[in-house]
Parts: C-alpha cells; sequence; structure tokens
C-alpha cells in the first residue's frame, strides 16, 4: 500500500512537471524574465504558506541560522532561477523539444558530475551510456549547425543543483530550503518586478484579470507538484523513482511535437534515439545493480534531490 501511495505520487510530480509547458505558455506574452520574477515571489508565498501550515517555523528559523546552509543555499537558489529562466525560454522561443532532450540527459549529466565532485566509480555500462549520450550532443551540433545550449544548460543546471541540494542534507524538508532559495532570490525579482513597471513594460496588470491570476498561480504549479515528488521519495526505492522520473521529459517532448507544433527533422529524431539508447542501458545498468544489492542504486537524479538525487521546473 505505501509503495502503491508512493507510485501515485511520484507520477502526480511527473506528470504534472511535464504538463508545466501548458502552463506556462498561456503566460505570453510575458517575457521570460519577467515570468522567473513572479515565479520566484509567488514560490515564497505558496512556500511560506506551507511552512505556516505544517508547523515547519523552527526549521527554517534553524536554517536562517547558519551561515553554512544560507550560502550554500543561494547558490543552489542561483542555479534554479537560472534553469527556470531557460526552460521559460524555452518554451517562449518555440525551443521546448530542446527543454525536454535536456532533461533527457540530466541522468547521464549527473552521473558524470558525480566523477568528477563526489569521485565515484562508474561501471562499464554507465560509461558507455555517457558516451553514447555525448554523441548525440555532436549528432544534434551538425546537424543543426549549432550547439543545443539550451538542453546542455537545462541538464548541467539541474544536475549541479541536485549536487549541491544533496550536500544540504536530509535534515532540510524541501518545502523549508525552497523557501530559503526563493527568500535569498526575491530582493533580485522585486528589483526586476520594479524595474519592469518603472520602464512600463510589467505585463502582471493590464492583459486583464485572467493573465494576472495565471501570473498569481506559477507559485502554485511550482510548489504543489514539489510536495507530491517529496510525498513519494519518502515511500519509494530510488530504483523505482529514477525510473518514474523518464515520465516529465517524455511529456514535454509530447506537448513539444503534438501541441505546440515544434518541427522535428530526421536528424534531431536521430539524436533522440542515441539520447534513448543511452538512458536504456542506464537504465537496464541500475536495475540490475539494485537487484544485485539489497540497497538500491540509484538510477538517476530526480528533480528534488533532497531526499534523493536531482525537480525542474
Amino acid at each position: 500500500m505505501k509503495s502503491r501511495a508512493g507510485l501515485i505520487l511520484a507520477v502526480g510530480a511527473y506528470a504534472w512537471w511535464g504538463g508545466l509547458p501548458l502552463y506556462l505558455s498561456r503566460l505570453t506574452p510575458t517575457g521570460a524574465v519577467e515570468v522567473i520574477a513572479h515565479r520566484i515571489v509567488w514560490s515564497l508565498v505558496v512556500c511560506l504558506g506551507v511552512v505556516v501550515a505544517t508547523h515547519r517555523w523552527r526549521e527554517l528559523r534553524n536554517v536562517l541560522s547558519s551561515l553554512r546552509l544560507v550560502g550554500t543555499l543561494a547558490i543552489s537558489g542561483a542555479l534554479l532561477t537560472a534553469n527556470w529562466l531557460v526552460f521559460v525560454y524555452s518554451i517562449e522561443s518555440g525551443q521546448l523539444v530542446d527543454g525536454a532532450l535536456g532533461y533527457f540527459i540530466n541522468p547521464l549529466v549527473t552521473v558524470a558530475l558525480a566523477v568528477m565532485f563526489m569521485h565515484e566509480r562508474l561501471r562499464v555500462a554507465q560509461w558507455v551510456a555517457i558516451g553514447v549520450a555525448a554523441s548525440a550532443v555532436i549528432v544534434i551540433s551538425v546537424a543543426y549547425g549549432r550547439f543545443p545550449w539550451i538542453a546542455v544548460a537545462l541538464s548541467l543546471t539541474w544536475g549541479l543543483y541536485g549536487y549541491i541540494e544533496k550536500r544540504v542534507g536530509r535534515g532540510v524538508s524541501a518545502v523549508t530550503a525552497l523557501s530559503v532559495e526563493t527568500l535569498l532570490m526575491a530582493p533580485l525579482a522585486l528589483g526586476l518586478m520594479g524595474l519592469f513597471a518603472s520602464a512600463g513594460r510589467q505585463t502582471f496588470v493590464g492583459l486583464g484579470a485572467a493573465h494576472t491570476w495565471l501570473m498569481v498561480g506559477v507559485g502554485g504549479v511550482t510548489v504543489v507538484p514539489l510536495l507530491l515528488f517529496n510525498g513519494a521519495a519518502r515511500r519509494l526505492p530510488l530504483s523505482i523513482l529514477g525510473l518514474t522520473q523518464y515520465l516529465c521529459p517524455v511529456m514535454q517532448f509530447l506537448v513539444a511535437v503534438a501541441v505546440l507544433h515544434e518541427p522535428m527533422a530526421p536528424a534531431r529524431w536521430a539524436g533522440f534515439a542515441i539520447v534513448w539508447v543511452a538512458l536504456a542501458i542506464l537504465s537496464w545498468d541500475g536495475l540490475r545493480a539494485a537487484r544485485a544489492n539489497p540497497r538500491p542504486a540509484p538510477i538517476a537524479p530526480t528533480p528534488r534531490p533532497r531526499r534523493s538525487a536531482g525537480r525542474q521546473r
């Protein structure tokens, strides 16, 4: 029963993240920078509401009193903000396919970061998966004549974010950590909102009540899947949680191609196919390791690594 509930929560979280581009695409003509400014502010409001409702004030106070934690969360907050900005830009500019590619690549990037920063030793299959994924980036770059910077930026910022979050430790809840991250980014967000308003370029008001409420709602659509994921992470082994994460980029890919009608040239299909082969190798290796070891080995990071390894957006 516990695993079933965890699976439902995990699918709910990743499906929510996967369908998020449908919501964010409705914020046009608001630009990515203004959207992110509002996302930070309204996410902070929602997070503080959850902190009050769950009586986590003491935990929040303890985190804010630690210079080490505040410094670490300032870095993770900056990475998260950058990730959000690139992701929203990918939707705004009609390049969500590249955004989905970034989240497909992310598990492989996280494995590479584990070698670089945590000095982990990889199994042969993991090295093969990383090499195959790298070849996919080369194929797409050559075919399109440009480097897929959106995909690489998303995977790197999310992978580094996961690494930093892992250093925060399990003693800090996801909501508390996001509260501190958005609190630290709030002055920048409020400053940007002020600049847009003084320049007469703000879109928060003036485009109708529906648009205003959609802008306010970015806080809720950011925090709710985090809470779902948090519940799933407590109930599921990492081997299962790692597999369910692929639902998110699959849905984003389908939204980009089937709903937003982004083009998919044969060379781009070839690049995605190579990435999917790499992920199949990584998943197979992770499941094999999990069966051989009673302590499950993570297949890949999850979007909110606080209790496991790697949140979108």
